[in-house]
């Protein structure tokens, strides 16, 4: 086993360090308390090559591997979750199912704009009536010969109002249940598209979050990605690699947190000396530290194996189910930490608290992680 990064890896984490120090921080407490989307980050993000970190050169992305996007993720959400999962759902779900199940067409048209940075994408899959059951797909797509006319509402849409390119499954064939899916790439301002309201959310309220409505949208043979009935496999495939996303983005998080805490700890004082030097509260860091140092290694190892092409649908939902709950964990003892102080604005850690808990939910709730596991490991 071999633990050290390589050189290149190690500049790619300083990049994304600096960047979240010096770009993602001012302004993040503001951003949050007003729901305001990072647009001038996410330009420059794209500018960096942040935003096609795993596609191909040819189609204009930074050719990089999954560990070192996941570096980046961690990095980026130590200081603000609302402009990682920009990146994560980007890279992850949108640009990784084009490149790896879209026709030659889609990804000139498409994944090479997305890729670059000059637009964002969207993964369209959570309905009102499905979200960890995806396979109880209302909306509907009927196969007119020419096109699809699309009808229906997704829910939760992460870069719902900001996209340009919106990947949608629907239900083509109710009668071939979850075979009968299929998934499409609708573009923003096609007629019969329509735009939600934008979510008042807990944590990560940067993030644009939108339901979205389909009225009779028609979407051309040619936007269709694989064969007919490719749609549900096709969601699962690329939101395997989701999850090493959001698991990234929950270690970034709780390790943003244990940092603010640990040096906070060394400057506050009380009965005459740090609280770090009290062993209520050294004992809270020692714990922190080891969640996520454990954390950390299953995020590379699934990261890891992917690079690798090897099989790591139980190493992602172990990395995701596993440091999302570190993250809730860490962000309370952070809190706990702080005290008073915790729990206003300024000293950030509330903001990580609130975060942190999406993790568990979006990309496969932790329940579905465990049915996930539990299902690999009695294979």
């Amino acid at each position: 086993m071999l633990f050290q990064l390589t050189e290149e890896q190690l500049m790619i984490q300083q990049a994304a360090r600096d960047f979240a120090q010096n770009e993602l921080k001012p302004g993040v407490i503001e951003r949050d308390e007003h729901q305001k989307f990072p647009a001038e980050q996410v330009r420059k993000l794209g500018e960096l090559g942040f935003l096609g970190m795993m596609v191909s050169e040819k189609f204009g992305g930074s050719g990089l591997d999954a560990l070192s996007y996941v570096l980046v993720m961690e990095e980026l959400s130590k200081i603000d979750a609302s402009s990682s999962v920009v990146v994560s759902v980007n890279n992850s779900l949108v640009c990784y199912g084009l490149e790896a199940f879209g026709s030659d067409f889609q990804k000139e048209k498409y994944l090479v704009p997305l890729a670059s940075g000059q637009v964002i994408g969207a993964f369209c899959l959570s309905e009102p009536e499905a979200g960890s059951d995806a396979t109880s797909q209302h909306t509907i797509a009927e196969d007119k010969g020419d096109y699809y006319l699309l009808n229906g509402t997704k829910n939760w849409i992460t870069n719902g109002g900001t996209a340009s390119t919106y990947l949608v499954i629907a239900q083509t064939n109710p009668e071939l249940q979850h075979r009968g899916i299929n998934a499409f790439i609708v573009e923003k301002g096609t007629e019969g598209f329509t735009i939600g309201p934008k979510e008042n959310k807990m944590g990560i309220r940067g993030s644009d979050t939108h339901s979205l409505m389909f009225n009779d949208v028609k979407v051309p043979k040619d936007n269709r990605i694989g064969e007919d009935g490719f749609g549900f496999k096709f969601a699962m495939k690329t939101l395997e690699g989701g999850r090493i996303g959001i698991a990234a983005q929950a270690l970034g998080i709780a390790a943003g947190a244990y940092e603010l805490a640990l040096e906070y700890s060394k400057q506050r004082k009380s009965f005459g000396k740090p609280i770090s030097d009290h062993q209520a509260i050294a004992f809270k860091l020692a714990d922190m530290a080891t969640q996520i140092e454990a954390a950390r290694l299953l995020v590379y190892k699934a990261a890891w194996l992917k690079d690798q092409g090897l099989p790591y649908t139980l190493a992602g939902s172990m990395a995701k189910l596993y440091a999302s709950k570190v993250a809730m964990d860490v962000t309370i003892e952070a809190v706990q930490i702080h005290g008073g102080y915790g729990f206003v604005k300024e000293y950030h850690v509330e903001r990580l608290m609130r975060d942190a808990k999406i993790t568990q939910i979006y990309e496969g709730t932790s329940e579905i992680q465990q049915l996930v596991i539990s299902r690999e490991i009695l294979k």
